[in-house]
């Protein structure tokens, strides 16, 4: 297995490539060597579940390339990470998505190097107190209108993290995931609550922010 601490996948398509290039001539050429980043994008083609391209920093997952298949491409993206490296932490953020600083990816590296006990999640915290019923479709109109978002804690899609441990319990619920329409959401409702208990609540807001 491949030796790297911290991993960054952004979730991505092909039909947002120019997204994904601003970002790569942006904040990601400004990367600490402490951290690897790959872009992730969906290939019904492929012949295999999973390929990385090194050089392009690439990760192709056999998924449909869109929207509501986005749990799956996260999860099988998880999954493949998990299979190819030796790793503490995934980061997870969208195509979207550029930084203030980028230092302080290696700020949030650091404090989860020094933490005790170890922190296994952690991001801008969405607390779901009662069921609701989503209106996420009126933004995502490929979303179903019948949407119902379950009690839960989960941190936002915008960036979160999640620790080896975490991801090695995901892998047995994959199917419940993959069952989900929200990535996000799927991942929070998923995940052990004792893996929350140490949660480091992020203020995500304060440092991303959406692309024009």
């Amino acid at each position: 297995m491949k030796v790297q601490n911290n991993i960054l996948l952004i979730m991505s398509c092909k039909k947002y490539k120019s997204k994904a290039q601003k970002q790569i001539d942006g904040w990601l050429s400004k990367l600490s060597n402490k951290i690897i980043y790959f872009h992730v994008l969906g290939d019904v083609n492929l012949n295999k579940d999973f390929m990385f391209d090194y050089k392009n920093k690439k990760l192709y997952i056999k998924v449909e390339d869109d929207y509501n298949s986005l749990p799956k491409k996260v999860i099988r993206a998880y999954l493949a990470i998990l299979n190819t490296f030796d790793f503490k932490y995934i980061f997870k953020t969208d195509d979207d998505q550029m930084i203030n600083d980028v230092k302080i990816l290696e700020i949030i590296i650091n404090v989860l190097d020094k933490s005790n006990p170890k922190k296994h999640y952690g991001g801008n915290l969405v607390e779901v107190p009662i069921p609701y019923l989503s209106e996420y479709y009126r933004i995502h109109p490929e979303l179903p209108k019948n949407l119902i978002i379950q009690k839960t804690s989960y941190c936002n899609g915008r960036f979160y993290f999640l620790s080896r441990e975490s991801i090695e319990i995901l892998s047995y619920k994959q199917l419940l995931i993959e069952n989900e329409y929200l990535e996000d959401y799927a991942i929070g409702l998923n995940l052990p609550s004792f893996l929350k208990n140490n949660l480091l609540n992020l203020t995500t807001e304060k440092f991303f922010f959406d692309q024009p």
